[in-house]
């Protein structure tokens, strides 16, 4: 079996030979990229996971992803933010982005191992079940279609960009249209239950849903207390 290749792109030189020495040790394979400039010159769709600092040199780590999020050739790619901007609206940024997890300096080497192997874990699981269990690949609502091969969304065929998580949370609401879908079943589909996630993360994506598929956004409803559905 292939080892999963990791890329770590952060400026702090020393930090990123720690972090490459211990994943190594844990069987990945490790490269390092000393600033977002020098990472977009490799070949990116290769790596299995990419660890982003956020604060770095012109092009910060948040541009950074957003560029990969815009490329069908590394849109899947996860991603775990590292970075020493603690503040709510920063973590609801990054993963409204679509970062997988958001670890904040200063942490421990054991917390990084970790959340990279539940990252790395969710993402395989994800994988395998798309590939044994037969599905449809579309999902259509009227003029609102997801084509779940391809990860693309359109609206009367109009192509409207969705980040990952947006995607699939549309997807997960569809999928169980009719039905209001709690918050725990809906962070245990689309958020992994390892990952804290802020009781906000899925109003902010809801909120964004909603604007981003113009009238089919009301087909999303709320029910206080419950959760969210899409309505028939």
């Amino acid at each position: 079996m292939t080892a999963n290749r990791i890329l770590i792109v952060d400026d702090e030189e020393t930090l990123c030979e720690v972090l490459k020495l211990n994943l190594e040790n844990e069987g990945y394979d490790v490269d390092i990229a000393f600033s977002a400039e020098q990472a977009l010159g490799y070949n990116l769709k290769e790596y299995s996971l990419i660890l982003l600092d956020i604060m770095m040199g012109e092009i910060s780590g948040i541009k950074m992803a957003k560029m990969l999020k815009a490329d069908v050739a590394t849109a899947d790619i996860p991603i775990i933010f590292c970075t020493a901007r603690d503040t709510e609206d920063d973590m609801i940024m990054g993963l409204n982005i679509g970062a997988d997890d958001y670890i904040m300096k200063p942490y421990t080497i054991r917390n990084v191992i970790a959340r990279v192997k539940s990252v790395l874990r969710r993402t395989a699981t994800h994988k395998t079940s798309n590939i044994s269990v037969e599905r449809p690949t579309l999902l259509t609502v009227e003029g609102l279609c997801l084509d779940l091969e391809f990860k693309r969304c359109t609206v009367d065929g109009e192509e409207v960009k969705l980040t990952r998580k947006e995607f699939e949370l549309l997807a997960y609401l569809i999928q169980h249209r009719g039905k209001i879908c709690s918050r725990e079943q809906i962070l245990s589909r689309v958020w992994s239950n390892e990952i804290v996630v802020l009781d906000r993360t899925i109003d902010v994506n809801i909120t964004r849903l909603r604007s981003k598929i113009g009238a089919y956004g009301s087909y999303i409803v709320t029910r206080s207390g419950f959760g969210y559905g899409f309505r028939d």
